[in-house]
């Protein structure tokens, strides 16, 4: 089965979680574009609906939605979202799409995170797909220096500007065996908006799509 195929899988897995009512936030990226194809479908489940990212409100609204803001809504039932890292115990890290901030705002004003992937997503440790960082440009060389001495290796991602008017750093050579700590240390960074480390909001629901179908892991 090739990549996409098992992501159309894990978003369809993930619908069982958005019942009657739901307030809904969606996420970020290719697995969550699928999401967003299925969720015409199952519109009579979905009360409201808060995005990501503007790449996803844009989505979202050609398929029918409107799309509310967090501060419209005040909290959402059921999150959705992909990975680029997955561990067992539910830690992630995110970003790879740029997203980050929202997609951590949202992961936290929701009740239920629900995180789909495909099984190359799934890791032992995360760190091998190199950490965005969100940074303000003013920052960016000043938190640089304080990632080299945390034994990072900080790559500007060029030409990219974020939804907040920011910039990214992807940290590669990171080894994180302990992603709760290492996101509280980066957060006290001044200059850093957002970390890509998930672990102290980690997802509440697992769903790992391979060849066997989706295997569910939760928290």
């Amino acid at each position: 089965m090739d990549a996409n195929a098992k992501k159309r899988l894990a978003a369809e897995a993930s619908l069982e979680f958005i019942t009657p009512g739901t307030t809904l936030g969606v996420g970020t990226g290719s697995t969550v574009n699928q999401l967003v194809d299925l969720l015409p479908g199952i519109r009579d489940r979905i009360d409201r609906v808060v995005s990501s990212s503007r790449a996803t409100t844009r989505l979202l609204e050609q398929q029918g939605f409107e799309v509310l803001t967090l501060n419209e809504v005040g909290a959402i039932d059921v999150y959705v979202d992909g990975a680029d890292e997955a561990t067992k115990r539910l830690h992630l890290i995110k970003g790879g799409g740029g997203a980050l901030t929202r997609e951590k705002v949202l992961a936290g004003a929701s009740r239920r995170f629900v995180c789909i992937v495909d099984d190359s997503k799934l890791v032992g440790m995360l760190g091998e797909f190199p950490l965005p960082i969100e940074v303000i440009p003013m920052a960016q060389e000043f938190v640089a220096g304080k990632l080299v001495k945390l034994r990072g290796r900080p790559v500007w991602r060029e030409d990219f500007v974020t939804d907040n008017g920011n910039h990214i750093l992807d940290v590669h050579d990171l080894q994180i065996g302990n992603p709760i700590e290492l996101e509280s240390r980066l957060n006290q960074i001044p200059g850093i908006v957002t970390v890509g480390i998930f672990a102290q909001r980690p997802a509440d629901v697992l769903l790992i799509a391979g060849d066997g179908g989706v295997r569910e892991l939760r928290a």
